[in-house]
């Protein structure tokens, strides 16, 4: 599978976010103070600051005596084998809650493996209660938000692969099924701009969706609101793609 080579949005602040866990790993227990990790990594303060802060709030890094900061318990239990697999469920589920409880909507990590659409793990609640699955979204990638959020992030051979197993069909009055208007818009979205679900997949419900790209692995975060929140939706998808770096640099590690 071949991705476009475009960055998704939170993809500098993870690069930013990695070289300082690798300066910050260096120096053991004892720490490094926040100038020596300015010299070391080249980041301005401007962009140090407000990384450091995220990555105390994950659980990343830890400030300790003198204001230095060593490596946190997040980043410890980040292993191998099992223990990390569980790890990384763990800490991506605690941050998909977070989105969950920000947005006030029912939070979703999706990935795109073996030619396949899959819902990763979910967050949602009594009063953010998840889209009914009414069709299998494996086969609905032309009609989600995260499916088209996927799509987007192929290249145009990976593409014609897929809808080629799964033929686009009519879910509701809103859903594209002619393939040239579905890739012409897939080419057109921007990685920066949320890709938005207006009741394609199902009736009463509205979705959007962020590019969440790491390494040769394309990825989502999307959201769903009922109809009557539909007013919410694009200052809900805002939010999540501001809150998305988080997930993508669990991903990356």
């Amino acid at each position: 599978m071949a991705l476009r080579p475009e960055p998704t949005a939170p993809f500098h602040s993870v690069q930013y976010a990695l070289r300082v866990l690798e300066t910050v790993s260096k120096y053991g227990d004892d720490g490094v103070t926040r100038a020596r990790i300015a010299r070391e990594t080249g980041l301005p303060a401007g962009h140090l600051a407000p990384l450091l802060l995220t990555l105390r709030r994950e659980g990343y890094v830890e400030e300790v005596d003198d204001g230095a900061y060593a490596v946190g318990a997040s980043l410890l239990l980040l292993g191998s084998g099992a223990a990390r697999r569980q790890a990384l469920e763990g800490r991506l589920q605690n941050t998909l809650a977070e989105l969950r409880d920000a947005i006030g909507a029912a939070v979703y990590l999706s990935r795109y493996a073996d030619g396949e659409v899959s819902v990763v793990q979910v967050a949602d609640g009594p009063l953010t209660p998840a889209v009914n699955e009414w069709v299998d979204f494996r086969s609905a990638a032309h009609a989600s938000a995260a499916g088209k959020c996927l799509l987007a992030q192929l290249d145009h051979d990976a593409r014609r692969d897929h809808v080629s197993r799964h033929r686009p069909a009519r879910l509701t009055s809103r859903t594209i099924t002619d393939e040239k208007i579905l890739f012409s818009q897939l080419d057109a979205q921007a990685a920066t701009v949320p890709v938005l679900d207006l009741q394609e997949y199902a009736v009463g419900t509205v979705c959007a969706a962020v590019p969440l790209t790491a390494g040769s692995s394309a990825g989502c975060l999307a959201l769903s609101l009922p109809i009557e929140d539909a007013h919410r939706l694009r200052s809900a998808a805002e939010t999540l793609s501001r809150r998305a770096a988080p997930v993508l640099l669990a991903l990356a590690l």
